[in-house]
């Protein structure tokens, strides 16, 4: 096969060089001469997955989504001569989560922006593209990136959720559109990031925005037609208005004050698990919004359902059972991570059970029929909890927890979460689950006042007290505490079995196979396969960028595959700073990535950063303009361009942007001339003096981080090699590249 290549420029413009937000693929869908057979899918299908073990047919591979592959042609005894078959090249510089779907050699899978691809699976040649051109000033409302997590598919179309809140119907041989729906009130900021799932003609599909003023639920869609079939909202609503069904208002009783005006949060923006056994589906609730229970919920109570797993009828939404997870929700602790379904002993008899480790660090197994929990225990370290009460279910809660004193208290794991969303996957042979675990703490403290904003996010914890202090020592101290690991669980015995330490966090979804082996990416730009049973490392490929996504495994014409979208992104680089920086400086490269035994492809050379020196003006401000400038920065900046101005590398450093000396600053923040491109118009709530404050604010800390660098290095900081203050942007482009590599 010959290599295909495409043009591929650069686009000197000021303006992405100061965001470098959005790099938007504008295309069209597109056909080849022959269209991929469509993906037939049905529930008997995946519930007999089994016996297709070379295709991934559902976002898990099975409906138990344990992410367990029995092919085994790649094994531990031959994964050393495992190499690159082809690469796909994607014009995109955001962060790539999504799970691809492989289904009768086929390919689709979905990029940053909502944007979905298919390919021949076993030469990487384009089948077709769409792209459902979300709005770039809707990236506003999105908490952690533009990212998507997958697709579903069924009877021949392909199910897509859009970061503006469509739920679409895909022909899944041609990409052209069968129907869409507005599955959200946009007069709110949700999102979509989370891949739909299918269920006896239902598509299930939630959101996100729990930060953003949103109250959570989950949907069901006709699948043939797109009609709403039924809705279950997780928190209830306004009580002067009658609740949509007797368990809210039962809920409601564990509310206080008028959460309802804030939203209360509780998306359902990940983990939706079916069990055709007990036919129940099972939802993961996100956090409470804001995080801060005191200001959600003044005097207390559980605030159901938050923080829960619960337990829905799938063909009408009733609900069945709850078990919630983190009770009076404080710190971001979602329970929207992967649920796993399997059978273990328990008590020495085979159990059908529910496995799950939230971000709040415990690993929780219980009887997924009746929700009852069979036991908890912390699968890292963590120092908000000391344990789990087994009469009550509930957390035995540390004085620290809840922040109750003027000063910021250091808990472990923090909004990060211990695990986040990144997939863990479980291994029948093993009996072992594997978990991407971060350990990461938080600052958290209750702000002095608090105010509602349309155009930041709403945590409800004072932000600055929580940025990375200045004070080297400090600082250093503080980069020790955080590192990640790959973790081999035993859920029977609820203990840790082996653990592969990682300089950092924000590691990749992790697949066992069959072959002995559990394969993960990296954070620092690896992808690498361990045994399964003791985690002996046997094989690693250098993939330059970072992985999260979650692998998948499959054959073509019997011969087996291993793949994983690559591409660095996501709330870790965009939002922490210097605590990004702990797996190396990483760059965004996005590709999907596919191996199988003796390929013999390779990627092309990096390429060389244009550095992009610190000419920032002095600093002239005051000592409080700059304070003021700070909390500014923290609330409407941060998220995005990175704690205390320090980019993490996906989006450039505003310390190095050229705007800081001109009027084109105000045009950007104010003017709103970057829309198209994911920079909206901050004018509704700030101010031109706001925005110079801002600017101020930014310029001390170039100034201040030169000077450092000055100090510790002897040299310029334009010389040190960090992506976040170099050129690492890609065009607005119709063309997708495809590198098709010769066999």
């Amino acid at each position: 096969m010959t290599q295909r290549k495409s043009l591929f420029g650069m686009v000197p413009s000021l303006a992405l060089i100061f965001l470098g937000a959005v790099c938007v693929l504008c295309l069209a869908a597109g056909q080849t001469a022959s269209a991929p057979k469509p993906a037939g899918v049905d529930g008997s299908r995946i519930v007999q997955a089994d016996n297709e073990p070379g295709n991934w047919m559902t976002h898990g591979r099975t409906y138990s989504e344990q992410r367990f592959s029995p092919l085994k042609e790649i094994n531990d005894q031959n994964v050393s001569q495992l190499g690159l078959a082809w690469y796909y090249d994607l014009d995109t510089n955001r962060g790539q989560e999504a799970t691809p779907l492989v289904i009768d050699g086929n390919m689709y899978f979905t990029t940053a922006w909502s944007k979905v691809v298919s390919l021949n699976a076993a030469t990487g040649k384009l089948r077709w593209s769409y792209d459902p051109k979300v709005p770039g000033e809707w990236a506003v409302n999105a908490c952690c990136d533009v990212v998507n997590r997958g697709l579903a598919a069924w009877k021949g179309k392909l199910f897509l959720g859009t970061l503006d809140g469509r739920l679409i119907a895909l022909d899944a041989a041609t990409g052209k559109p069968v129907w869409e729906r507005v599955t959200v009130d946009r007069r709110y900021r949700y999102t979509i990031t989370g891949a739909p799932r299918v269920v006896k003609d239902k598509v299930i599909i939630g959101n996100g925005g729990a930060e953003m003023g949103v109250r959570g639920y989950v949907s069901a869609y006709d699948a043939a037609t797109g009609n709403l079939v039924w809705r279950f909202y997780t928190v209830p609503g306004d009580p002067s208005k009658p609740f949509e069904n007797p368990v809210l208002a039962k809920a409601s009783k564990t509310w206080t004050g008028k959460w309802w005006t804030l939203g209360g949060g509780g998306t359902v923006w990940d983990s939706i698990v079916y069990d055709p056994e007990s036919d129940l589906l099972y939802i993961g609730v996100g956090n409470g919004g804001p995080w801060n229970q005191r200001i959600r919920s003044p005097q207390g109570g559980d605030n159901l359902f938050l923080a829960s797993i619960v337990a829905l009828k799938p063909e009408t939404g009733q609900y069945v059972w709850h078990y919630q997870e983190t009770p009076g929700d404080m710190w971001d602790f979602t329970s929207s991570q992967q649920i796993i379904l399997a059978t273990i002993s328990v008590d020495g008899k085979p159990s059908k059970v529910l496995l799950h480790a939230p971000k709040n660090g415990f690993f929780y197994v219980l009887d997924r029929a009746t929700g009852a929990l069979i036991s908890a225990q912390p699968y890292t370290y963590i120092n908000w909890a000391t344990g789990v009460d087994m009469k009550t279910g509930r957390p035995i809660e540390t004085p620290i927890a809840r922040y109750p004193g003027d000063d910021p208290a250091p808990v472990v794991p923090g909004p990060l979460g211990a695990h986040s969303w990144q997939p863990m996957s479980y291994s029948p042979l093993t009996g072992l689950v594997y978990i991407p675990v971060n350990d990461v703490g938080f600052k958290y403290k209750s702000p002095d006042h608090f105010v509602a904003h349309e155009l930041s996010p709403n945590y409800g914890v004072d932000v600055v007290a929580a940025g990375m202090p200045q004070d080297p020592a400090i600082k250093k101290a503080i980069l020790n505490t955080v590192k990640g690991q790959l973790v081999a669980w035993d859920p029977v015995r609820q203990k840790k079995v082996w653990a592969i330490e990682r300089p950092g966090p924000w590691n990749g979804g992790v697949l066992s196979t069959a072959g002995n082996l559990a394969f993960e990416g990296t954070a620092g730009g690896n992808f690498e396969a361990y045994r399964a049973d003791n985690g002996e490392k046997l094989w690693s490929f250098a993939a330059q960028t970072g992985v999260m996504a979650g692998p998948v495994s499959y054959t073509v014409n019997g011969e087996q595959y291993v793949a994983v979208l690559a591409g660095w992104g996501g709330v870790f680089p965009l939002a922490t700073g210097e605590v990004s920086f702990k797996s190396g400086r990483v760059r965004n490269i996005s590709r999907m990535l596919v191996f199988k035994l003796g390929g013999k492809a390779s990627l092309p050379p990096l390429p060389e950063f244009q550095e992009m020196a610190m000419d920032a003006p002095a600093s002239t401000a005051s000592a409080a303009q700059i304070k003021n400038g700070e909390a500014l920065f923290q609330r409407y900046c941060g998220g995005c361009h990175g704690d205390v101005a320090v980019s993490g590398g996906v989006l450039p450093d505003l310390r190095y942007s050229p705007t800081l000396a001109n009027e084109q600053w105000f045009d950007i923040v104010l003017g709103g001339i970057l829309k198209p491109l994911g920079m909206t118009s901050f004018a509704k709530e700030i101010s031109k003096s706001d925005a110079a404050t801002i600017r101020d604010y930014v310029i001390f800390r170039a100034n201040q981080s030169k000077t450092q660098t000055d100090h510790d290095a002897g040299s310029s900081p334009k010389t040190a090699a960090c992506p976040s203050r170099m050129r690492n942007v890609r065009p607005r482009s119709s063309v997708w590249k495809l590198r098709a590599i010769p066999q």
